[in-house]
């Protein structure tokens, strides 16, 4: 069963990711410090890696940054 929770969670992985695609720079200190829950983290990195908007050099990094 999912609970409003995991929705909440998925938000703010998708708010990230989407800050990732198009604000590289600045949304990349949130994930890089682990500012993020364990699950929200890998999940936005996830999402950000699916992305088309993101580099394959970026895309790598942000693989390296997985918890």
């Amino acid at each position: 069963m999912q609970t409003e929770e995991y929705y909440v969670k998925m938000m703010i992985a998708w708010f990230f990711a989407t800050a990732l695609a198009k604000q590289y720079d600045a949304a990349l200190p949130v994930i890089r410090n682990r500012r993020l829950e364990k699950w929200t983290h890998n999940k936005t990195i996830q999402k950000a890696i699916e992305s088309y908007r993101i580099s394959d050099e970026q895309k790598a990094y942000l693989r390296s940054l997985k918890i």
